[in-house]
């Protein structure tokens, strides 16, 4: 059953630990990030980005087939459907879709008209028992069209938009989406102390966590971090074993065309990164 990612964020955020936002592309994706949070007893949160759900031919497919595969698979560990950097009327359409959380990105948009829209999608997901988060300053890189210069997030603006009633909240503190150039300074914790401070209990969130190193990551949970959103490092994990796979000519062996064979070793790739990221955000066994 598909849950809201208040509850599993709020703990964390008490906790000290971070839940693992881990972004789907198709069956495989879900499938493989589903299982290792089932064993290894995490909570976790399944991102789609509008044009991955566009991709998947729409919210309705994308979440109809991740509540039976929850069901089929027998998964305990709670789990959230979230719509990731959200339109305005995305978010309308995931509400409708029977997503269990959504995120509206209006960090793009003059701060009144982010509060205006934020305000009533905030209404409106919390009569669905949804969970939903807001963004200030926008986070850098492009992640599915959507594209970011990466600024630092104003803590006063970050408490208006707290103070609205959303679940968690993503703050740019010098992040981006995509691969981090080699002169990438780092993230910002002045930023982030200051957010912390004006937000108190409120969960944030850092995207854009491919390539983020490790004690960085310690820290940001350190000063309030609760949701870690990772996409670019799965792909790129995905590739790179489907790669050898077809370099080494396992696709020419038997039947080793067949697409549950050919997609086996990108899939189990993928069980390893989010492996990885579990036991670094600390939310084994904490479902």
């Amino acid at each position: 059953m598909l849950v809201s990612a208040k509850e599993m964020l709020d703990k964390a955020k008490a906790g000290h630990y971070a839940v693992g936002h881990f972004n789907i592309n198709n069956l495989e994706w879900t499938k493989s990030i589903l299982s290792v949070a089932q064993e290894m007893n995490s909570p976790v949160i399944l991102g789609v980005s509008e044009g991955a759900g566009k991709y998947m031919t729409g919210y309705k497919t994308v979440a109809a087939m991740v509540k039976a595969m929850i069901e089929e698979m027998g998964i305990t560990v709670p789990v959230a459907l979230h719509l990731d950097h959200g339109s305005y009327e995305g978010c309308k359409k995931c509400i409708e879709a029977g997503f269990s959380s959504i995120m509206f990105d209006g960090s793009h948009l003059p701060i009144e008209e982010n509060i205006e829209k934020t305000k009533e999608l905030v209404k409106l997901a919390h009569e669905n028992g949804m969970s939903i988060e807001a963004e200030v300053g926008s986070i850098g890189g492009e992640e599915d069209g959507v594209i970011g210069a990466g600024e630092f997030a104003d803590p006063e603006e970050c408490k208006k938009i707290a103070d609205l009633g959303v679940d968690f909240l993503a703050a740019g503190i010098g992040n981006i989406h995509g691969k981090y150039p080699a002169n990438w300074p780092g993230l910002n914790f002045d930023v982030l102390a200051k957010v912390q401070e004006k937000t108190g209990t409120l969960p944030l969130v850092l995207h854009g966590g491919t390539g983020i190193p490790a004690e960085m990551i310690q820290k940001a949970i350190n000063l309030g971090v609760s949701k870690i959103n990772v996409n670019t490092e799965c792909q790129l994990s995905f590739a790179e074993a489907t790669r050898k796979y077809i370099e080494a000519g396992k696709d020419l062996e038997g039947k080793g065309f067949d697409p549950r064979k050919l997609l086996a070793p990108g899939a189990e790739a993928i069980k390893a990164t989010v492996r990885e990221k579990i036991e670094l955000f600390g939310s084994a066994n904490k479902a």
